[in-house]
């Protein structure tokens, strides 16, 4: 898994403020997992007890609604931590993590999490700033769904997941959602979304090969997502 110091988490998370002798005990005290396509890292309800940090890979942080459907709240890309908030609520975790492709994370304790947190102010305010990064977008994502038409939003996020997550050698989108959670990342029914990517397609916006989707015109997209 290599060393913590190196590590893409380190570089790009509140990690970075642990300095070496630091980084070493989270080193000495990790576990290093391979999480399958398709398996939880963690699920709705369940007791965290410390953070991941995602190595490699991709996954979804989603809610069951009560009428059953996954409602997916954010996508979590390498160099990102998961389980911060749960930890500091000492809560259970309120959404499910479950891996898009497979994924490399490691697991560190809650106990040498806050035993950091005691001893480096840089560290605890790196948390405190993810966090609030968080609601923030979660307030963001919430205006979205009430003021842009689903249109708008379907156009928005297929420009997220290209230039967050990137394409395959053919071109098509690297992170492959099904169609129902497309829609349910932009507040619509499945048979909606399955129209509007459509339509999409007929006006040479998008390609649709098979269940994959290929970007065409990317600055038409940002025109209809209303972003330029």
């Amino acid at each position: 898994m290599g060393k913590c110091e190196q590590c893409i988490v380190r570089e790009l998370s509140s990690l970075k403020a642990l300095n070496k002798d630091e980084l070493i005990k989270i080193a000495e005290c990790k576990t290093s997992y391979t999480i399958k396509k398709g398996s939880p890292i963690f699920e709705e309800g369940d007791l965290v007890n410390g953070i991941y940090c995602v190595t490699t890979g991709a996954c979804k942080l989603s809610k069951l609604s009560p009428n059953g459907k996954d409602q997916i709240i954010k996508l979590v890309k390498p160099g990102e931590l998961l389980g911060q908030r749960s930890m500091i609520s000492d809560e259970p975790a309120n959404l499910s993590a479950v891996a898009l492709e497979d994924m490399e994370v490691c697991f560190i304790p809650r106990s040498e999490v806050i035993n950091m947190f005691d001893k480096n102010n840089q560290f605890s305010m790196n948390v405190m700033k993810t966090i609030c990064g968080d609601l923030k977008d979660a307030d963001e994502h919430m205006i979205s769904i009430s003021q842009k038409t689903v249109k708008e939003r379907l156009a928005e996020t297929l420009i997220y997941l290209e230039e967050s997550f990137g394409k395959n050698a053919d071109g098509s989108l690297r992170i492959q959602l099904s169609r129902e959670e497309l829609a349910g990342m932009i507040g619509t029914a499945t048979e909606s979304c399955i129209r509007l990517l459509s339509d999409f397609n007929k006006i040479g916006l998008i390609e649709l090969i098979g269940k994959k989707i290929v970007i065409k015109d990317m600055n038409k997209l940002k025109r209809i997502a209303d972003i330029v």
